[in-house]
């Protein structure tokens, strides 16, 4: 009996060693690690300020820390448009003889664009003449015919339904030369249609055609706008459209030629876009030859004053995409500071959104402090 307890013993062992000792064993290393990791193997820090030395200021130059305030502005992304835009299309269908303009080409009212193929039209006007002819020729003879039954009736020696059929006969060539005349007015109208002049004053911006091209009428053969009708188009946020009303005067930023010109608030579409919570706002631009359809704009929207805080830009040192700056303490001695900037104002000075605080002093930096830096730099692992 002995014997079999002490084999179920050393069985019930062997199982703990094999299942029970093996996870034990790694969760106190577990424990282990993560005290160590925490710091629990390490002498402490009693919290507080330890004295360290710190460069003083010396005789380098400062600058006070401002706060000012400024106007505000909002930017508006948006598109030169041309209020006025023509498409330029045939009235009747005929194949396209020439094309006297090109895209970019500045025309004036009046001006011939496109020269169509006019020998149906004219021969159209050579058959409603021939055709007036023989209607002339047919009233001047039943003119004649009715003058005689008239003179037959008045001596009595006609009937009445002799003098009535000459008059009615008198009546049908008269409407007919009528006619023939209307159908010539509408023959040369035709035959004008083939030569398509400038309906106004404008820049070609668009070709749609080439000689040979038959042309179809509503179909667009040339895009003209018009320079002076040029606009900015740009969504406006709800909150400072509803401020804005027409006349008013603003600047709008042309990226593409690195100027500012003056814009007039032509009109604001009363409809807001649910999506964006904006109003489209259309500013007419000056005419200028530097300006084209399609042109990248920004319309700047007063947007009150604000106050913030002025840094001179020689003081702050960048690392990275970090920057810094020297702040002189009470005692005179420097301490570096990490700080966010924000747009750049007057020439020489940004503002600071965090960092600094109005009022304090900061250290300049000049050109030997600069080759000192960068010497230093070179020289780190």
């Amino acid at each position: 009996m002995v014997a079999i307890a002490m084999d179920k013993f050393m069985s019930v062992l062997r199982m703990f060693v094999r299942t029970v000792l093996p996870a034990a064993v790694g969760l106190g290393l577990l424990v282990a690690v993560i005290a160590w990791l925490s710091g629990a193997f390490t002498d402490k820090i009693e919290p507080g300020r330890a004295d360290v030395d710190r460069p003083t200021l010396g005789d380098r130059p400062t600058d006070v820390v401002h706060e000012i305030n400024k106007d505000y502005i909002e930017e508006a992304v948006g598109t030169l448009k041309a209020a006025s835009r023509t498409e330029v299309s045939a009235r009747v269908l005929a194949d396209i003889k020439s094309i006297n303009v090109s895209a970019g080409d500045l025309v004036a009212a009046g001006d011939v664009l496109i020269q169509l193929d006019s020998d149906e039209m004219e021969a159209r006007v050579q058959q409603a003449e021939q055709a007036l002819l023989a209607a002339t020729a047919s009233r001047k003879q039943a003119a004649v015919d009715f003058e005689r039954a008239a003179e037959l009736l008045k001596r009595k020696v006609g009937t009445q339904s002799d003098f009535d059929a000459r008059k009615a006969q008198l009546d049908v060539a008269t409407a007919k030369e009528s006619q023939a005349r209307q159908a010539i007015d509408e023959a040369k109208i035709i035959l004008a249609y083939t030569t398509i002049t400038a309906p106004k004053a404008g820049r070609v911006v668009d070709r749609l055609a080439e000689p040979g091209d038959t042309a179809r009428p509503g179909q667009p053969l040339l895009v003209i706008y018009d320079a002076a009708s040029l606009r900015l188009e740009a969504p406006v946020l709800e909150k400072l459209a509803v401020n804005l009303k027409v006349g008013d005067r603003l600047q709008v930023q042309i990226d593409a030629l690195n100027r500012t010109v003056e814009a007039v608030v032509d009109q604001i579409v009363p409809q807001a876009d649910a999506p964006s919570r904006s109003f489209l706002v259309k500013a007419t631009l000056p005419r200028t030859d530097d300006l084209y359809e399609g042109m990248f704009g920004r319309l700047l929207i007063p947007a009150g004053v604000r106050r913030h805080l002025c840094l001179a830009r020689n003081a702050i040192q960048e690392i990275g995409q970090l920057e810094f700056v020297n702040v002189v303490r009470d005692d005179e001695t420097l301490e570096r500071r990490m700080i966010r900037t924000g747009r750049l104002g007057v020439p020489g000075r940004v503002e600071v959104l965090s960092g600094v605080k109005a009022g304090e002093r900061v250290v300049l930096r000049t050109r030997e402090t600069n080759q000192l830096e960068s010497a230093s730099q070179d020289t780190s692992p």
